[in-house]
C-alpha cells in the first residue's frame, strides 16, 4: 500500500475526470429545439451541471414549464446523449495516467456521478477501461439517492471494504464538497472543472488543487493529514 493514508479514492466524473461540457450542452439544446424552446449557452449549461440530468433539464427549460414538458425534454435529452456522449468529450490531461499510478500503488479507485448510469458506464469503460473498481451513476429508481446524499459513496466504500478514515473524495463542485461531508470522508476539490475557485471556497472547499500533479501529491503524501507541513505548490488549503 505504500505510506499513504488513503486506500480508496472516489472520483466525480464530469468536470473532474472528463470534460463533458460540450456534449452536455449539445444534447441539452437538441432536446430544447425538439420542442421549439430557447437555446442555452454553454456557460449556462455549465452552471446547471452537477445535480443530475433531471435538475439540468429543469433549469434549462423556461421557468414555469409544466411537468409533462420537462419529462419530454428529459427523454429527448437522454435519447440524444446516449448516442452522442463521445462526440467531444475527453479526459482532462494526465488523469488517465494518474489513475493508473494510483492503482499500481495498490489503491482502489471508484467513480461516483449524478449523470445517468446509462451514460456513465460506457464513458468510463471507453476512456478508463478496467481501471475502476466500482462505477456508480444515477440510479434513483433503484432507491439509491444521488449526490449530495452519500448513498453512492457509501456503496463504493462497502464494495472496497474501506473505512471512512482511509477514503477520500475528489470532485469539482459544491455538490461534491457536500457529498464528502455527508459521507464523513475527506474531500479534495479540483479547480479545472465546472466551478470557479471562488465558488468552491464559498461552498466550503478546504483543500483545492490546480493540477493533476498537485492532486497526486496530496493523495500519495497524505497532505490532508500532515498538519499543513506538506508543500502543495499553489493549491489552497
Amino acid at each position: 500500500m505504500g505510506s499513504t493514508h488513503y486506500q480508496t479514492v472516489i472520483f466525480d466524473l464530469d468536470g473532474t475526470l472528463l470534460n463533458t461540457l460540450d456534449d452536455l450542452a449539445s444534447s441539452t439544446n437538441h432536446a430544447l429545439a425538439e420542442f421549439s424552446l430557447p437555446r442555452r449557452t454553454t456557460d449556462e449549461v455549465r452552471a446547471f451541471v452537477g445535480n443530475g440530468i433531471a435538475n439540468l433539464i429543469r433549469q434549462a427549460v423556461p421557468q414555469g414549464s409544466d411537468d409533462d414538458l420537462v419529462r419530454d425534454v428529459h427523454d429527448a435529452f437522454d435519447k440524444h446523449y446516449a448516442a452522442h456522449a463521445l462526440d467531444a468529450t475527453a479526459p482532462y490531461p494526465g488523469v488517465c495516467e494518474l489513475v493508473e499510478r494510483l492503482r499500481k500503488r495498490g489503491m482502489a479507485c471508484c467513480v461516483v456521478s449524478n449523470k445517468g448510469d446509462y451514460a456513465v458506464q460506457p464513458l468510463v469503460q471507453h476512456f478508463f477501461p478496467d481501471l475502476f473498481d466500482v462505477v456508480c451513476g444515477e440510479r434513483e429508481r433503484e432507491g439509491i439517492r444521488r449526490k449530495p446524499w452519500p448513498d453512492t459513496v457509501l456503496e463504493c466504500m462497502r464494495a472496497c471494504d474501506c473505512a471512512p478514515e482511509h477514503c477520500v473524495y475528489v470532485g469539482d463542485s459544491e455538490v461534491d464538497v457536500l457529498t464528502a461531508r455527508n459521507a464523513r470522508i475527506d474531500c479534495i476539490t479540483v479547480t479545472w472543472g465546472f466551478r470557479t475557485p471562488e465558488q468552491l471556497v464559498e461552498a466550503g472547499a478546504r483543500v483545492m488543487v490546480d493540477t493533476v500533479e498537485q492532486l497526486e501529491h496530496v493523495l500519495l503524501n497524505d497532505a490532508l493529514h500532515c498538519g499543513g507541513s506538506c508543500d502543495l505548490g499553489t493549491a489552497e488549503e
